[in-house]
């Protein structure tokens, strides 16, 4: 399913038309791998039909709210401990992998075993370098791609969360909650990983995607925000002091000429 969706905003205002939001990548290291986030679309055969879920008003609203993010790698991991009993992931594509085990560890990381919710179930998280802003007021929901179909489910659930990128870009991260340790995780590049979803100051108004320039600006304001996680435990208490150093605009779409 396409979906079309002009530019222009009609003269009663700056949030009359589309929510725009940017998307960019915090480094241009390795920037190739990472595909950029589509709009969700699950294509079916029959179209023809005029009762076809293919032309449901509600699947075609549902599906044009949702962006994929798609892996960057192929993963094949695995959980174990160590001869004193600490936690580690395991490499089990091995000599096979497409990713150098150094690598992986740039990417990869097992959170620390006191702060896992449950004592069973490790946690997993994949960096990324997917960022996400707006200059209006927009929360971001990233959720499951439970529209995707795996043929064999992972063994476990990944931690969704919701917050305000207009005041609150930061890099997007995987993280999983891993139920089954027993089990394998195996992640396939290309397949959807997670989905956002975005919300504005109300549902009638459709997103519009686009991708942003990483302008002096918006890195000052990152450098600003960044890494408050390792030093406060309530960071949305920062909101206030965020936008108080927050520059008037920060989106700016990127030139693709």
């Amino acid at each position: 399913m396409q979906v079309n969706i002009s530019f222009d905003r009609p003269d009663e205002g700056p949030r009359s038309g589309p929510v725009m939001v940017g998307w960019f990548l915090t480094t241009d290291k390795g920037a190739v791998l990472y595909d950029p986030p589509e709009r969700v679309s699950v294509r079916q055969t029959n179209r023809t039909h005029a009762k076809s879920a293919s032309r449901c008003p509600a699947v075609i609203q549902l599906e044009s709210r949702y962006f994929a993010v798609k892996c960057p790698f192929d993963l094949h991991l695995g959980f174990g401990r160590d001869d004193k009993g600490k936690p580690v992931l395991l490499n089990r594509a091995g000599a096979g992998a497409t990713i150098r085990p150094g690598k992986m560890n740039e990417v990869l990381s097992l959170v620390n075993e006191a702060e896992w919710r449950f004592p069973d179930r490790p946690t997993l998280q994949l960096s990324l370098p997917y960022c996400f802003i707006a200059d209006e007021m927009v929360y971001a929901t990233q959720l499951s791609a439970f529209m995707h179909y795996r043929r064999d489910p992972l063994p476990g659930t990944i931690f969704g969360g919701r917050f305000p990128i207009n005041v609150w870009p930061r890099p997007m991260m995987w993280a999983f909650e891993w139920h089954e340790p027993e089990r394998d995780i195996i992640l396939k590049r290309g397949e959807p990983l997670f989905y956002v979803q975005f919300e504005g100051e109300g549902p009638d108004r459709p997103v519009q995607l686009v991708e942003a320039e990483r302008s002096p600006e918006l890195q000052k304001y990152l450098d600003q925000i960044g890494g408050v996680v390792n030093y406060v435990n309530q960071t949305f208490s920062l909101f206030k002091a965020a936008e108080a150093l927050r520059p008037a605009r920060l989106l700016t779409p990127k030139d693709k000429g």
